[in-house]
């Protein structure tokens, strides 16, 4: 079979399914509405959980830093790359963070993959939890080292992982908030049970920084942690885009001498880090939108209680609203379209089979008038 021949037989394939993914276009894309073909839609599907990306603050931030240092950074850190801008936010994370050093990435995606190709070797174990981020799973399954899964937020399942043996290293990785069910890591119980085995923890926290702990240091902060590499990023609650790894001097050292996925991209424009500087600063004087954020979960997950979908169980913006098959999902998702409100349906591969939901997410930004709209649609619907 050749290669088209194999890419149009797959693709005929997909195309029957009900999985087939699309790329829409919007505009005027913010944490209460957006425009998607020339109609305008309550938007409920955003990871902006603070409503920064729109701020005044951040924009203007990221403007002057285009017009102090240009749109790009020109080269990787490592040749050009590495401005004054880049330095104060690495220094001022960790600072917030309590780790001696930070390092920036372009994207969560590639500071996962860069933690785990790095680390991992031939002989080492990676013990993750089931439903952790495609970004890790996929980097532990191409890695030399063995890859075994834990239950979800089993404790238990993990210690009989830990208990047996390993020839080199371990290292345990787990995410502070789920990003498709919204539920929280037990980090404290997973530390402990991490540091007896003398194996490294790994914490993805990109949903939970920002929005959990004093001044928004996040998951971990929040539960009295602090894991061998905390892996933050900068797409959700911080308004914009990228990532950052928290860890100690030596293996900043170490990534910054091995890491291939560091060494060999072309780093971050010097007017987002600036733009990041800012949203940096709004979110550790953010305990407002924090405090907002919370009445606003709360709002919903009261008015949704009676709904006959069950909600995954979550105390953070992401609200997952479970509905089973892929076409009742789905069909879920466009009456809601057809009321003016934007909620993504999510299907397998992302979520496991039979568990298709609508993801919910709220903001800051949302007002008590806004998600009632949304909560009588949903009750209108479930009544049909």
């Amino acid at each position: 079979m050749s290669w088209d021949e194999l890419i149009n037989t797959r693709l005929a394939s997909h195309r029957q399914s009900d999985k087939w993914r699309k790329r829409l276009e919007f505009s005027n894309n913010n944490e209460r509405q957006i425009i998607q073909d020339g109609k305008h839609y309550y938007q409920f599907s955003s990871n902006d959980y603070l409503g920064l990306r729109n701020h005044r603050a951040v924009v203007t931030a990221w403007q002057k830093g285009a017009e102090m240092a240009g749109v790009g950074a020109g080269a990787s850190a490592y040749v050009t790359g590495y401005s004054k801008y880049h330095s104060m936010l690495e220094e001022q994370l960790a600072d917030w963070l309590n780790y001696p050093r930070a390092l920036l990435f372009i994207s969560g995606f590639s500071a996962n993959q860069a933690a785990i190709h790095l680390l991992a070797e031939k002989n080492d174990r990676i013990l993750a939890d089931k439903l952790a981020h495609a970004s890790i799973l996929d980097a532990a399954a191409h890695s030399p080292a063995q890859l075994r899964r834990f239950s979800h937020n089993k404790t238990g399942s993990l210690v009989k992982l830990l208990s047996s043996p390993c020839e080199a290293r371990t290292l345990v990785i787990t995410e502070g908030i789920f990003s498709m069910d919204g539920d929280s890591a037990p980090l404290a119980d997973i530390a402990w049970q991490t540091q007896q085995a003398k194996a490294w923890l790994m914490v993805d926290d990109a949903h939970g920084i920002g929005i959990r702990g004093e001044e928004g240091r996040g998951s971990c902060w929040q539960q009295g942690i602090k894991p061998d590499i905390l892996v933050i990023t900068f797409g959700k609650a911080f308004g914009l885009s990228g990532a950052a790894i928290l860890c100690n001097q030596t293996t900043a050292e170490y990534f910054e001498q091995f890491s291939r996925h560091l060494i060999y991209s072309t780093a971050m424009p010097p007017a987002q880090c600036n733009a990041l500087l800012t949203s940096l600063t709004l979110i550790r004087q953010g305990g407002d939108l924090r405090e907002r954020l919370k009445k606003n979960i709360t709002r919903f997950k009261i008015g949704a209680s009676q709904l006959p979908w069950p909600l995954i169980e979550s105390d953070s913006p992401i609200q997952p609203l479970l509905l089973g098959d892929n076409n009742s999902a789905i069909t879920l998702s466009k009456c809601l379209a057809d009321s003016g409100f934007w909620v993504s349906a999510i299907r397998p591969p992302t979520v496991p089979p039979g568990t298709a939901r609508l993801r919910i997410t709220l903001s800051a930004e949302h007002s008590d008038d806004d998600i009632d709209r949304l909560l009588e649609a949903l009750h209108d619907n479930a009544s049909k």
